[in-house]
């Protein structure tokens, strides 16, 4: 659905609607889905700008559409889903690399999630301190 609004201007909602359309889905599933997606939209500036910043040598614009796509699920989970452990996002997003992205996608985005989660949670740790 995400690549979808990239590549065909399409709303990530509305890719979802005709999904349900078409196969067969379990409400459980299709309800985080939407959740994730209007997270997603709604801290998109932020979330691009985690990437931006954890990604030194790589322009958002280099990234794959499908790398990019993953990382966003992935830094959104880690750090805006209070209902997912960051270290199980990182995770998540590696293996949705291994299966939808190239040979080094899993590599790409363990760096930059791990990268995020570090800069994230150390800055957490010495304000609680």
């Amino acid at each position: 659905m995400l690549y979808q609004e990239e590549t065909k201007g399409e709303d990530p909602l509305s890719a979802l609607i005709k999904y349900t359309e078409v196969f067969p889905y379990r409400e459980d599933i299709i309800e985080y889905s939407r959740k994730l997606l209007n997270g997603i939209k709604k801290e998109k500036k932020r979330i691009d700008g985690y990437i931006r910043e954890a990604s030194k040598n790589w322009s958002l614009e280099r990234i794959t559409l499908v790398d990019k796509n993953i990382l966003r699920i992935g830094v959104y989970e880690m750090l805006y889903e209070e209902d997912v452990p960051p270290l199980v996002a990182i995770d998540e997003a590696i293996e949705l690399g291994k299966k939808y992205g190239s040979e080094e996608s899993s590599d790409f985005i363990n760096g930059i999630l791990d990268s995020i989660y570090k800069s994230h949670y150390k800055k957490e740790s010495v304000n609680e301190g």
